[in-house]
């Protein structure tokens, strides 16, 4: 396996590398993605002094979808913060998720903000992080690879884009609300042991490259397991409908935290 680099960073100078994923804005209903959304932003707020870069690691909208002149409505607190951060001079970089696979060029082009679809390197002093969403990858779960490959070619992106946003949108933010985030499915909070795939793939990839912290979402449950015998650690960074959870880097250690506020 091979993968592309995002970078080195030789030290973090006291600041640290903040992860988090899965908010899945939209979902259940406006109601509860709005109350979610706010406190995502004062997370935001509240890790400002001292962030150096911020990662969100994917499936941040339950659904998204841009067409040449519209995106979804809504959003716009998270967005708008973002904005304000990235002119503040803080990197914020962007993984998409299964969930939110048709990002484009809005975030790149609107905000400044590179958006990633496959796991990336990011080398920071003498430790090197994987980070990702996650979905697809490891063993098992064929069907929805299949459908990842359908769904990521250029063929349905230009056939959806057909629909007229209000059709294309409404009918895709209904679809979203099967999801297990609107509807909780049996075992999504119980470790899965050899079943835990993403944490299968870390041990994939340690075996033929050393990474120290294996960070990736779409799990939903958080996690802090070893990987190898070389003090690698896979970590999942939860969600935000129930756990809140985000992960730091302070150039040495990973930590996976709870925000509270």
């Amino acid at each position: 396996m091979k993968f592309d680099n995002l970078g080195s960073v030789d030290k973090l100078d006291g600041k640290k590398i903040y992860f988090a994923s899965d908010f899945h804005l939209g979902a259940p209903n406006k109601e509860e993605s709005l109350k979610r959304e706010r406190r995502i932003v004062r997370w935001l707020d509240s890790i400002r002094e001292d962030a150096h870069s911020i990662y969100l690691v994917g499936d941040i909208f339950d659904f998204w979808f841009e067409y040449k002149h519209a995106i979804p409505k809504g959003f716009i607190r998270l967005q708008g913060k973002l904005a304000e951060l990235k002119d503040a001079g803080i990197p914020v970089i962007f993984f998409t998720g299964n969930h939110d696979m048709w990002m484009f060029d809005y975030f790149p082009k609107e905000l400044d903000i590179p958006v990633y679809r496959e796991p990336r390197q990011l080398i920071v002093g003498d430790k090197k992080l994987l980070i990702g969403h996650g979905d697809g990858l490891g063993p098992g779960d064929h069907t929805y690879k299949f459908l990842k490959l359908i769904f990521e070619g250029k063929f349905w992106h230009w056939l959806f884009a057909r629909f007229h946003p209000n059709l294309g949108i409404g009918f895709a933010t209904r679809w979203s609300r099967s999801s297990r985030v609107s509807n909780e499915k049996k075992e999504e909070d119980k470790f899965l042991g050899d079943r835990e795939f993403l944490w299968q793939y870390s041990k994939d990839v340690e075996k033929n490259e050393h990474h120290d912290y294996y960070i990736f979402g779409h799990r939903h449950l958080p996690l802090n397991l070893e990987v190898g015998e070389a003090n690698a650690r896979y970590f999942n960074l939860g969600e935000w409908v129930n756990f809140n959870t985000y992960g730091v880097f302070d150039g040495d250690k990973f930590d996976l935290l709870t925000f509270e506020g």
